[in-house]
């Protein structure tokens, strides 16, 4: 049996007055998910239980079917993984954002998606302004999404579970004076995110890329913390062989710790401007020599981020037609094949960020009942009988084959 996950991030959302009432979603032009609703089934999905903030980290693992609630000990750690971080069980890693305050206001979370090179050039001068404290390490990862690592063994138990931070997309176009850290530990990170105004103001990075009319990179934005996870590999708990491809650390992490293969698709940026077709061919040949196969695709939830309606249903098209499309078609050549269709989370065009809630799913493919779906969106998932409340158990329903019309929460 072949096995296919597509997830394109963040695709959920409402309707849309631009959109004539409807979902991008249901905007979208999307012949091949409509083809696997109409082949198999159509359901809905919560990976966001509500005592999680609703992000990436928590509900990607939810639809790889770990409970959070079990397994979850925080954002950055997984990120770290991506980047094989060396890490004691001790040691504490924090997401370090490299963004853009005016005023108090979160302008860009990305700094006008800064360059890698930028930010290491920016980073090293945290590194030098922290070096004398000792016990803490910054770690350059892709453009605006770097890490900072701080030493268990200098500092113990800093931190904790109390500790409360704020992703950055969550504050774009607001005060951020509400979205310090608090808690556990919060003192230790607002300072440094305070001093870094100071580090980067006139740094030459900046003063080049404000001459080049970009934004500058005002702060380091600290949040997503927690200690190493230690999860059950994907083969230990469903025996099976993985390969993850994407754009982001955050699901390279994943595929690390789920002791998947990650296919390096040299164009998968996490962005707009990500090479759709080059990842659904990768996937295709990825089949060759694993039973499951994933792609990820930033690129819905970047544009929902943005606010645009419109780039996000551009995005949704082009993973119907460079992704989903081809893969269905190769599956068929197998004699045994499953799909998943699914986002993470509802990313809402109308607050720009992460939303709780459920998300709509379709599977088809060997021993999937076929149902009565005309269409795969928003609308038709919300009136199917199939619900899982507890998202995280849909894995395990998609990988055996049990999946039935009768409703399941």
């Amino acid at each position: 049996m072949k096995y296919v996950i597509v997830i394109p991030d963040g695709c959920a959302d409402e309707p849309q007055s631009s959109l004539g009432g409807q979902t991008p979603l249901a905007a979208a032009r999307t012949p091949a998910m409509d083809l696997l609703a109409a082949e198999g089934v159509v359901g809905r999905a919560n990976h966001s239980p509500a005592e999680f903030p609703p992000g990436s980290d928590v509900a990607n693992l939810s639809l790889f079917g770990y409970d959070p609630r079990t397994y979850f000990t925080g954002r950055a750690p997984l990120e770290a993984a991506a980047q094989r971080i060396e890490m004691g069980d001790s040691d504490w890693v924090v997401r370090c954002n490299l963004v853009t305050i005016e005023d108090q206001i979160m302008r860009d979370f990305t700094a006008d998606h800064i360059g890698t090179d930028e930010a290491r050039e920016l980073l090293a001068t945290a590194q030098r302004e922290v070096d004398s404290l000792g016990g803490i390490r910054f770690c350059t990862g892709v453009s605006y999404r770097n890490l900072l690592v701080v030493s268990g063994e200098k500092y113990g138990d800093l931190f904790s579970r109390d500790t409360r931070t704020t992703p950055p997309h969550d504050l774009t176009d607001h005060l951020v004076t509400d979205g310090y850290p608090r808690g556990p530990g919060s003192k230790f990170l607002c300072e440094l995110m305070q001093r870094s105004a100071q580090w980067f103001l006139a740094h030459p990075t900046n003063v080049a890329r404000q001459a080049a009319g970009r934004l500058p990179a005002t702060n380091i934005w600290l949040w997503g913390l927690g200690r190493k996870p230690k999860l059950p590999t994907f083969s230990e708990r469903f025996g099976l062989l993985g390969a993850m491809i994407t754009g982001v650390d955050l699901l390279r992490g994943l595929a690390n710790l789920l002791g998947w293969t990650p296919v390096h698709v040299p164009g998968a940026t996490g962005y707009l401007d990500t090479d759709y077709h080059g990842k659904g061919q990768a996937a295709i040949a990825a089949l060759a020599d694993h039973d499951v196969v994933c792609v990820h695709i930033e690129a819905p939830d970047e544009a929902a981020h943005m606010g645009d309606a419109g780039e996000k249903v551009k995005a949704i098209e082009a993973i119907d037609r460079e992704i989903v499309g081809p893969i269905h078609a190769a599956l068929r050549h197998y004699p045994a094949w499953r799909m998943l269709v699914s986002p993470d989370h509802p990313t809402l065009l109308s607050t720009k960020t992460h939303s709780h809630g459920d998300v709509p799913f379709v599977i088809a493919g060997t021993g999937v009942p076929q149902g009565a779906f005309s269409a795969y969106n928003e609308a038709v998932a919300a009136a199917s009988a199939i619900d899982f409340s507890q998202g995280h158990l849909l894995m395990e329903q998609f990988l055996s084959g049990t999946l039935t019309l009768a409703e399941i929460s």
